[in-house]
């Protein structure tokens, strides 16, 4: 029975968007400070899958608990798929939309078509898996809204940027959402499995 999961990650918005989605089943996610682990494995993977998985091992060889990971990233058509599995290294904290700007400058709204991808991986004794989300939208021309983090600013779904949402109008369309939504179907059946036994 599964009871608690670390999260590989220390980020308070990704932290919050994991608890409020995977609450009803039950079960306690915790950060993996919590867990008194201080893991930053080499994310030297070439896809979001692998990055996932690389992070998810990484901590429960520390902690022998469930563990989810997740790597996401932004993929701009324009920039031929970038920033893409790079895109938490793209720039420093702060200055990411702006330098996303500012590679797109003068770039007409037809090329402007981007994609948030994010893929969870989770592992605990006796299986390991993966699943993926994806949000399309558009890059704008200037930073938009309070809310969110990273590049939800300039990513705009609709007619609004992500920054412009609630996290429970976020919830419904994001690419974490998306995947969190896949992980949440394939915990339930392993729950349910497991109280079967």
């Amino acid at each position: 029975m599964i009871d608690k999961i670390v999260m590989a990650t220390n980020n308070a918005g990704k932290l919050r968007e994991v608890r409020e989605i995977l609450s009803p089943l039950g079960i306690e996610v915790i950060s993996q400070r919590e867990a008194g682990v201080n893991c930053n494995p080499d994310e030297n993977g070439e896809t979001f899958a692998e990055n996932a998985m690389i992070k998810a091992k990484a901590v429960y060889e520390a902690t022998g608990l469930p563990v989810i990971a997740d790597d996401s990233g932004l993929c701009v058509d324009f920039l031929g798929g970038r920033p893409g599995v790079h895109s938490a290294r793209y720039a420093p904290d702060g200055e990411k939309c702006s330098k996303l700007l500012s590679e797109m400058t003068d770039v007409p709204q037809e090329k402007r078509r981007a994609s948030f991808n994010c893929t969870i991986a989770y592992i605990d004794d006796d299986c390991s898996f993966t699943v993926s989300g994806e949000c399309l939208g558009y890059i704008g021309y200037e930073e938009r809204g309070e809310n969110g983090f990273g590049y939800d600013p300039v990513f705009i779904y609709g007619d609004r940027t992500l920054a412009e949402m609630t996290a429970e109008e976020k919830n419904k369309i994001s690419h974490r959402g998306a995947a969190l939504k896949a992980l949440y179907a394939q915990l339930k059946r392993k729950v349910n499995k497991d109280a079967d036994k």
